[in-house]
């Protein structure tokens, strides 16, 4: 199985809060895990926001971000290319969703058509961006038929 982690999923990974056991479990369980060029620093993002709420010590903020960047290249990311950012619009106006929201989608979509789609989990902790690809990746089926 291939796991697609948005950053929500894998900050998960990272910084102890909701869902990260969940994360844990999916990254375990699959052969690779695949991920949007972009989700390197919004997550890195996401670290420094926590630090500077005081949810994570400097200690811990350290240990999160030495872990990130160790892991990283063990990711696939996906490259934002020019046709990642058009199908990235075009969901963005379908969904209903942010920009980035919208990559995420586009990426995890591309891997979809590139891989046998009952292979390929998405992870999100965002409700609408979950509701967008169950919708986006049923209407890829509906075509593939």
């Amino acid at each position: 199985m291939i796991a697609y982690l948005d950053t929500s999923s894998l900050v998960k990974l990272y910084s102890i809060e909701t869902g990260s056991d969940v994360v844990r479990s999916l990254v375990e369980s699959s052969e690779s895990v695949t991920t949007s060029a972009i989700a390197y620093p919004e997550a890195r993002a996401t670290l420094a926001r926590q630090r500077r709420e005081g949810r994570l010590s400097a200690a811990q903020f350290a240990v999160c971000r030495r872990s990130l960047d160790d892991d990283w290249p063990t990711f696939v990311a996906i490259d934002v290319t020019h046709a990642i950012c058009r199908a990235a619009g075009d969901i963005a106006d379908r969904h209903g969703l942010r920009g980035f929201d919208s990559v995420h989608l586009a990426c995890y979509l591309d891997v979809v058509k590139a891989s046998a789609p009952a292979l390929v989990t998405f992870s999100s902790f965002d409700e609408r961006l979950t509701g967008a690809a169950l919708t986006a990746r049923r209407a890829l089926a509906r075509q593939r038929r």
